[in-house]
């Protein structure tokens, strides 16, 4: 029986289908799945290869059972083919439409005058198809016009610039929040019991063995004091703890073992140490740090001078 679907549409159609399954399937971030991956290439490619094979194979055989036919068995079947394309008269109604040719047998009544060294020419219409997309070309270059040119559309470029300072305030916006792409500039000193508790489970984990459990100080300084070296507050220590400290003779990096938002937590949890007092503690090191954004009180206190103060 007469396929329905010639072979040069049966064969891209089945082609494209398994590529696009492949697409859709396969993870391959921007880059199409067989550039990503060339081996998919390959399959493919074998894959289009088969398909010719088979379509040349079962048309071998259609041939040669064809050839092997009794007369009464191929006007059978021939029978059975022109049965089996009347019956789809949508398909002949859409074509029709969509082309309006003219049957073969009116073709005389089309030839025109010419003669080139016996090559005629036929008068027919535009097909209604090509006709229709002509104005629909028309019709959308009518409202590009009238969008672009007379209201003042946004082109390409303006657009592009528009989405990119979006892109850069959405950027920043999730900077904000979050944990894993904080730094120094946005990080934040947490307070919160639990946040703390994660923060000395990590100190006891990393930092006890150079800075005591207690924080008081070993191999490196005093964590309890208001001296620093590189700097006090949840900013200079999520900075030291990430990049280190002096080089040759300072702390290590934590950024390839911590992430940031533990960087936090730990950093809060030293600050919460501050002014522990443990025993027997590690000398001052460094300079007194002072935190210079903190709100100041420039009122002197008020003696009363019923009472002596002494210190």
């Amino acid at each position: 029986m007469k396929k329905f679907f010639p072979v040069y549409v049966r064969v891209p159609v089945i082609f494209f289908i398994v590529f696009a399954l492949m697409e859709y399937f396969i993870d391959s971030g921007d880059r199409p799945a067989f550039v990503k991956y060339p081996m998919l290439a390959v399959f493919l490619l074998v894959f289009l290869f088969v398909l010719i094979a088979i379509e040349i194979t079962l048309n071998a055989v259609n041939r040669v059972m064809y050839q092997l036919m009794s007369p009464e068995e191929k006007a059978k079947l021939e029978y059975e083919n022109s049965l089996s394309f009347n019956e789809r008269t949508w398909y002949k109604n859409l074509m029709q439409k969509l082309t309006k040719t003219q049957p073969i047998e009116k073709e005389g009544d089309l030839l025109m005058d010419h003669d080139y060294d016996g090559i005629k020419e036929l008068d027919n219409n535009l097909p209604p198809w090509w006709v229709y997309l002509f104005y629909i070309c028309i019709i959308f270059g009518a409202v590009y016009l009238a969008r672009y040119e007379l209201f003042g559309g946004d082109n390409q470029e303006t657009e592009l610039k528009k989405e990119m300072a979006q892109a850069k305030i959405d950027v920043a916006e999730y900077l904000k929040t979050a944990p894993d792409l904080m730094d120094e500039k946005t990080v934040v000193l947490l307070t919160d019991k639990a946040d703390l508790a994660i923060g000395k489970e990590i100190f006891t984990t990393n930092c006890a063995a150079c800075h005591r459990a207690d924080a008081g100080g070993q191999i490196g300084p005093n964590l309890t004091d208001d001296h620093w070296i590189l700097g006090g507050g949840i900013k200079n220590v999520f900075h030291t703890i990430t990049n280190g400290g002096r080089d040759g003779k300072g702390m290590i990096s934590w950024k390839g073992t911590l992430k940031p938002k533990e960087i936090q937590k730990v950093a809060s949890y030293i600050l919460s140490l501050q002014g522990s007092n443990p025993k027997d503690p590690k000398a001052p090191d460094g300079e007194i740090w002072v935190d210079e954004s903190a709100p100041k009180n420039d009122a002197a206190p008020k003696k009363n001078a019923d009472t002596l103060q002494v210190k």
